[in-house]
C-alpha cells in the first residue's frame, strides 16, 4: 500500500510540474502516458475476452500474443500494445486496426490549419512542436482525404426552389495531371436566397471555362432543385447569357459594368482614357436607362469614329448592361458588377496563395471547399435592406417569387 501511495505522490508531483511548464501530459515522458496506455491496453484485452467466447473457442480461436504500433494524442504519442488471435478476426472498438491517432481534436485541428492554407509540411511541424508528435505528410495528406465525402456530399446537396440573385464566375489554378501541369477553371455559383442570405450553391473544375461548361453547370443546378433564378450576374463571356437562357428563359441576366469598362479601356489610348472616362460614367451612373441611352449616344458622336470596337461592343451588348435599370439603388448596386463573388474569391485566394500548382482536381476542391465553409461562416445576416429589396421584387416578378416565400 505504501509503495502504491509513494507512486501515486511522485505521479502527482511530475504531473503539477509538466502542467506548470506547459509539457504534454500524455506524450512519451508525460506523467499520465502510463496511466493511459494502461487504461486502454486493458480495455483492449477486455474487448478481446468479449470477442473470443464460446463459439469462438469452440472452432479452435485463442489469444496469439500482441502487437504494438504507436498511437499519437493531442499531447503526445506513446507505444500501445494491441493483442491478436489466431483467426485474425478481431476488431477492437476504443482504439480500431490500423488507428494511430486517438484524439479527434487533433485531426479536426489539422483538418483546420489546412483549411487556412497551411502546407502538410508546416502543419507536421506545428503539431511536431505544439503536441511532440510526428506525423508524416503521407499521414496528414490522408487525415485531409476525409474531407473528401463530405466535399460530393456538398456539391451533390439539394438546393432551394428559387433563388434572387446568383453571380457566377471562375477562378484560375494550375494541376498536375499524369507528370504535367496544366490549367484548371473553378466555376463558382454564389447565390442569394428568398431570406437574403448568401450561399455558394456551386463549386465545379474544369480544364478551361467556356460556355459550354456553364451550359452543364447550370444543369446540374437545375437537377438539384433550383427551379427559378431571378437575376444572373455574369461577366461578358461568349455565350454565357445563351447557356443561361436554355435552362432558365425567365431570368434576367445583367452583364458586370466593371468587366466592360476594363475591356473598353484596352483599346483607348492612355491619353484619352481620362476624358472618355468621364463621359462613359454618365451612362452607366445614369439615374434610368432612357437618360443612360440618351448618354450612350453622345458618347457614340464624340467617341464612335475613334473607337468604334468600344462603341459597338456598348451598343450591342446594351440589352444585357442596362438590366439594371428597372430596380432601385440597393438592388442595382449589388447586381451591376460581380463584385460580390470577386470579394468571395479574393478571400479564397488567401488561402491557396501558397499553391504553385495541385496534385489534382480533387486536392484543388478540397481546399477551396475547405476555405468557403470557413468564409460562409460570417454569412448569417442578410443583405442590407433586403426587406425593401424583396418587396420590390416581389412586385416586378409576381408569383415567381411570392409561391416561393409562401412555400
Amino acid at each position: 500500500m505504501k509503495d502504491r501511495n509513494e507512486e501515486y505522490e511522485a505521479l502527482k508531483k511530475k504531473a503539477l510540474e509538466q502542467f506548470k511548464t506547459g509539457q504534454p501530459l500524455l506524450g512519451k515522458d508525460g506523467a499520465f502516458a502510463p496511466l493511459l496506455k494502461e487504461f486502454l491496453e486493458s480495455a483492449l484485452q477486455g474487448e478481446m475476452d468479449e470477442h473470443l467466447d464460446e463459439s469462438e473457442r469452440t472452432k479452435g480461436n485463442r489469444r496469439n500474443g500482441t502487437s504494438k504500433k504507436t498511437l499519437k494524442t493531442s499531447d503526445g504519442s506513446f507505444e500501445l500494445e494491441t493483442p491478436r488471435d489466431r483467426e485474425s478476426g478481431f476488431e477492437p472498438d476504443i482504439v480500431k486496426k490500423r488507428e494511430t491517432i486517438l484524439a479527434d481534436n487533433l485531426e479536426k485541428k489539422i483538418i483546420g490549419m489546412y483549411g487556412l492554407g497551411m502546407s502538410l509540411r508546416d502543419i507536421s511541424a506545428h503539431i511536431k512542436e505544439m503536441y511532440d508528435t510526428d506525423i508524416s505528410a503521407a499521414m496528414l495528406s490522408s487525415i485531409t482525404d476525409r474531407v473528401i465525402p463530405m466535399v460530393k456530399e456538398w456539391q451533390s446537396r439539394p438546393l432551394d426552389e428559387v433563388y434572387c440573385i446568383v453571380w457566377m464566375d471562375a477562378m484560375h489554378y494550375k494541376v498536375k495531371d499524369e507528370g504535367k501541369v496544366g490549367n484548371r477553371a473553378v466555376y463558382n455559383i454564389l447565390g442569394i436566397t428568398t431570406e437574403g442570405k448568401k450561399d455558394l450553391i456551386g463549386m465545379y473544375v474544369s480544364e478551361n471555362e467556356g460556355a459550354n461548361f456553364w451550359l452543364s453547370v447550370l444543369t446540374d443546378l437545375q437537377n438539384r432543385g433550383v427551379k427559378d433564378i431571378l437575376i444572373a450576374c455574369i461577366d461578358n463571356l461568349k455565350g454565357f447569357s445563351e447557356a443561361i437562357a436554355s435552362i432558365y428563359p425567365r431570368t434576367e441576366v445583367q452583364s458586370c459594368i466593371v468587366h466592360q469598362i476594363r475591356n473598353s479601356l484596352k483599346y483607348v489610348a492612355s491619353k484619352n482614357q481620362k476624358e472618355f472616362m468621364k463621359d462613359l460614367k454618365e451612362v452607366y451612373q445614369a439615374v434610368s436607362k432612357d437618360i443612360a441611352e440618351e448618354k450612350l449616344s453622345a458618347l457614340d458622336e464624340k467617341w464612335g469614329k475613334k473607337y468604334p470596337v468600344v462603341l459597338s461592343s456598348w451598343k450591342n451588348n446594351w440589352h444585357k448592361l442596362s438590366t439594371y435599370f428597372k430596380y432601385a439603388e440597393d438592388i442595382r448596386r449589388v447586381i451591376y458588377t460581380t463584385n460580390a463573388i470577386e470579394g468571395f474569391h479574393r478571400q479564397v485566394r488567401k488561402v491557396t496563395k501558397n499553391k504553385t500548382a495541385f496534385t489534382s482536381d480533387m486536392a484543388l476542391l478540397k481546399l477551396i471547399y475547405l476555405a468557403q465553409r470557413n468564409i460562409s461562416k460570417k454569412w448569417t445576416s442578410p443583405l442590407q435592406n433586403w426587406s425593401l429589396s424583396i418587396s420590390q421584387l416581389s412586385i416586378i416578378f409576381g408569383d415567381r417569387l411570392k409561391l416561393s416565400i409562401l412555400e
